[in-house]
């Protein structure tokens, strides 16, 4: 953050230059209902085929036969699987007809005509066999397997749905209506009538309907929901509210600065939007292998069908065939991958991770090396007292008390530092004759004696020495890159203040998380080489690049994957862009009500540093799901098929088709639970698994 300006003369040029942070505006997103629909679709028709199976199973001679039991007979009773079995193949099993003549009619072969394929074959047979054209009792294994597909379906639907559903979750922290202040008092309009400039009043409880800027009251506002941190942040006038926090203790007035679509709100939405709306790598592989397993299952059916019926054994051979073809559909290999994506974005978003690019989320996993910008990201990007050195004779607090009452009405960046770490010592004294001395620092009278508080041309201009003690310190700050302000009373020196762009206390800790995992640490800045150097000694961070042009940190990112390192550069502002879009993975820190970042492909709504740690964590978790549901769902695949062809009959094993579609819905709960278990991954700052 940039503290030149008209108030740079109050503290003779005191203060480090920092380079500044801009932001996007948002744009909006809408919200949008299609796995939930699907997923009310599926399980209606699950439930409803699942009790009409039941008595298609009872009334098969097979089952009775297993079961040894008979069940009721009456006139009529033999047409119960017939009649109810056609049912279900054209209602139960119609969402995956419809699928499948989508797929051929585009020569997109997949999951649903492999399904529909399956169902057809079993339904055709099932009724020529109730016509005598067969001696095979198929009805059963017809409402099996269109049940157990629907059951498959629905549980996928329903865990997209519930990623997907980070998006209504978002919707539904908006207040219905906002209270606005009126010359008269308040009023209660729609959010859709509030307009910018418009002030607020949210009480204690109450939901912030639009960001704005507080311009009086205190409060705490829990911003778990934005950013995922569970602790409410003290606010008060002057700072930034987004919509959908809540003030939790007390009242506050905000002044509207964005609305409607232009909200943090809207801009989160939009971008979870994007990123379940994206196709990544891993989805367009596991849409190849369906294509490649439709075309295997055809295969090895023929090959199955016309060896047994080369073998004098067509009820074999159709059986056996039909059998292949259930075992083929490749559900758990389509489910897989999706399921893994949909859930990560969903558990991502839940936890202040907004992942607007599913491949950069991807790519987390094999970063070596993470770029940070300085200002804004590692630190808070605004000036902090640091050190308090005080003269023979004056303690700190002291000291600090009687440049707090000098700087009060200051509005300089290093005056609001200096107040607020008095604030925080004791009560701040009062002050009276406050004036500005142009270049020099700020002068006012404090219990009874003039007081200034400036740089070293205060000094100068005054003739006056600082003691040996006050000129070590002073000395040792600067070799830092610290701004360093004297407190002059009397005519001598009564102390120094030292005040530094404060580096966020996550940061440590981020950077050892990272190195744990075996990544380096860099940081790039335009800040001076000793301010640079003294915050990567701080942080113990590898590398640094320091007086570097905004417009040239795309280069340095450049240099570094010449080393043949994979970068993750994480900035805060607009010029960070461009490398955010150079690097493997551009992660944009502290979203805030600057969510358009669009040149990063992941955003964090905190300021957290160690949020990228969390990113790495969701990638790698995320990857090992899709390989153990790969490798299950492929492995059960290559291991059935050839049983279902019959390759084992010459020793007495035969997988029929009932066996087969257990199988099946054996696989892909499998895969949908082992997918769920996602939910346990704890993505808190600070917190491993």
């Amino acid at each position: 953050m940039s503290t030149s300006g008209k108030h740079d003369g109050e503290h003779g040029g005191a203060t480090a230059s920092h380079g500044g942070h801009g932001g996007g505006k948002a744009s909006g997103g809408h919200g949008h209902h299609g796995h939930g629909d699907h997923a009310a679709m599926f399980r209606d028709r699950f439930w409803v085929t699942l009790v009409l199976a039941v008595p298609v199973i009872i009334y098969s001679e097979m089952i009775g036969m297993w079961l040894g039991f008979m069940p009721p007979m009456f006139p009529g009773s033999g047409l119960i699987a017939p009649v109810l079995g056609t049912f279900i193949f054209a209602w139960g099993g119609w969402p995956f007809l419809k699928g499948g003549f989508e797929e051929a009619k585009s020569l997109q072969p997949g999951m649903m005509l492999l399904i529909s394929m399956a169902i057809t074959v079993a339904f055709v047979a099932s009724a020529a066999t109730t016509f005598g054209f067969f001696d095979l009792d198929f009805w059963w294994e017809l409402a099996l397997l269109v049940v157990i597909m629907l059951l498959g379906h629905w549980l996928e639907m329903r865990a997209v749905g519930q990623a997907s559903g980070a998006l209504e979750a978002l919707a539904a922290l908006l207040p219905d209506d906002a209270e606005r202040v009126t010359d008269s008092g308040t009023e209660n309009v729609s959010l859709d009538e509030l307009r910018v400039g418009d002030v607020v009043l949210v009480r204690s409880g109450a939901r912030v309907p639009a960001d704005g800027e507080i311009t009086s009251g205190e409060a705490e506002l829990d911003e778990s929901m934005i950013t995922g941190e569970s602790r409410p942040v003290a606010k008060s006038a002057g700072d930034r509210v987004v919509a959908g926090t809540v003030a939790t203790d007390s009242a506050i007035r905000v002044e509207v600065t964005a609305v409607g679509e232009d909200t943090a709100l809207s801009g989160i939405r939009r971008l979870v939007e994007e990123a379940q709306g994206s196709r990544s790598r891993a989805q367009a592989l596991a849409d190849r292998a369906a294509a490649f397993l439709f075309y295997f299952a055809a295969g090895a059916a023929l090959i199955t069908f016309s060896t047994w019926l080369a073998l004098g054994d067509p009820g074999q051979a159709i059986n056996n065939t039909i059998t292949v073809l259930v075992i083929s559909c490749p559900h758990a290999l389509g489910l897989a991958i999706p399921l893994v994506i949909a859930l990560s974005t969903g558990i991502s978003a839940r936890n202040g991770i907004l992942v607007k690019d599913r491949l950069a989320l991807e790519r987390t996993r094999s970063i070596d090396t993470v770029l940070f910008d300085k200002t804004g990201t590692l630190t808070k990007g605004e000036p902090a007292l640091t050190n308090v050195a005080a003269a023979d004779g004056m303690d700190e607090d002291t000291l600090l008390a009687i440049a707090g009452a000098v700087e009060a009405d200051s509005e300089h960046p290093l005056a609001r530092a200096i107040v607020a770490a008095a604030k925080e010592r004791g009560e701040v004294r009062g002050a009276t004759g406050f004036r500005s001395l142009t270049g020099r620092g700020v002068e006012a009278v404090v219990d009874g004696a003039k007081v200034a508080v400036g740089g070293p041309s205060l000094l100068r201009e005054r003739g006056i020495e600082d003691s040996e003690e006050l000129r070590d310190a002073v000395e040792k700050w600067k070799a830092r890159g610290a701004a360093a302000l004297h407190v002059v009373r009397g005519g001598a020196a009564i102390g120094a203040l030292a005040l530094e762009d404060e580096v966020r206390p996550e940061s440590k800790e981020a950077v050892e998380a990272l190195h744990e995992r075996g990544v380096r640490v860099v940081m790039i800045t335009g800040d001076a080489r000793q301010v640079a150097d003294a915050v990567a000694d701080d942080l113990g961070i590898d590398e640094v690049f320091a007086e570097v042009l905004p417009e040239d940190k795309d280069r340095v990112v450049a240099e570094l994957q010449s080393r043949g390192e994979r970068v993750a550069m994480v900035g805060d502002g607009v010029n960070d862009a461009p490398a955010l879009a150079r690097a493997d993975v551009g992660i944009a820190i502290g979203a805030g009500t600057d969510v358009a970042m669009e040149s990063a492909g992941v955003v964090l709504a905190s300021n957290d540093p160690r949020s990228v740690v969390s990113v790495i964590k969701l990638s790698k978790a995320g990857y090992r799901k899709m390989l153990q549901n790969l490798f299950w769902a492929a492995g059960y695949n290559v291991v059935a098929v050839p049983l279902a062809a019959g390759v084992l009959a010459p020793v007495g094993i035969l997988l029929s088709p009932a066996v087969g579609a257990v199988l099946m819905s054996l696989s892909t709960i499998v895969v949908a639970l082992n997918a769920q278990l996602l939910r346990t991954l704890d993505l808190r700052p600070g917190e491993d698994s």
